[in-house]
């Protein structure tokens, strides 16, 4: 049976150029009937913005589909996607970065999660393609810990209404990790589902190898679960995950 709960797909560029098609090509082929595609360009100076409204007419003339390009100055990626929630039309919004593409299923996959549990706040597994060509999964789970190791944003969808009432604070690059945090600690309905969502390209802001890197990653994260006064043991934990990944990635 299809299911037809509307589904709103954000994508946020900035001088993508090179990935932006394969994007937005992925979200083309979802077997999932009704979507709102919104790609959210920050003003790139190279040909993001041209190449994503060359797929518009293509996008709109498939029924039940709605796909449309802005692009305009914006204060990052985090305010582009709080812009996003405000323009969303679907009951449930997920969120493809522009160097990421989504698994032909994985729309319709989400919006079944979402006629069976009502949702908040969603998240499927990713496949991680590093640099030097080999991936692996990041399964999606929730632990004992409230940790990142088990949050993948790249695979994640929300209840519109949720986005609105929990905007992105627009403090660092881990905002998405604060926003659940504050769903999470509010007590609303989330649900991961152990299954390969979308691709995600490692070496963004998130996986960068260094020790100042690394450092400034313990801090803004810590200071999540300070700011939402979790406990300081949180601290111990995130030292020995970025102790981890610095050698082991």
């Amino acid at each position: 049976m299809k299911i037809n709960i509307p589904a709103t797909i954000l994508t946020v560029s900035y001088n993508a150029e090179a990935t932006i098609a394969r994007t937005i090509e992925s979200v083309m082929k979802q077997t999932h009937r009704i979507i709102d595609y919104i790609v959210i360009d920050g003003a790139s100076t190279d040909g993001t913005a041209k190449i994503a409204e060359s797929y518009i007419e293509k996008f709109n003339a498939v029924q039940g589909r709605h796909m449309r390009v802005i692009s305009e100055p914006d204060k990052g990626m985090y305010d582009a996607l709080n812009k996003g929630a405000r323009l969303a039309e679907g009951v449930i919004v997920g969120q493809i970065n522009a160097d990421d593409w989504y698994e032909p299923y994985a729309v319709q996959t989400m919006a079944e999660l979402y006629e069976n549990s009502r949702y908040d706040l969603a998240w499927g597994s990713v496949r991680v393609i590093t640099k030097n060509g080999k991936s692996f999964i990041k399964h999606a789970k929730r632990g004992i810990l409230w940790t990142t190791s088990h949050w993948c944003h790249p695979a994640a969808f929300a209840a519109r209404g949720i986005l609105l009432e929990y905007p992105y604070p627009l403090v660092n690059s881990h905002d998405d990790f604060d926003f659940a945090t504050h769903v999470y600690l509010d007590g609303k309905r989330i649900i991961p589902i152990d299954k390969v969502i979308s691709n995600f390209t490692f070496g963004g802001m998130s996986t960068q190898r260094s020790i100042k890197e690394a450092k400034k990653r313990l801090d803004e994260i810590y200071g999540i679960y300070k700011k939402y006064g979790m406990s300081k043991l949180y601290y111990l934990h995130r030292l020995a995950f970025e102790t981890v990944k610095y050698f082991l990635v």
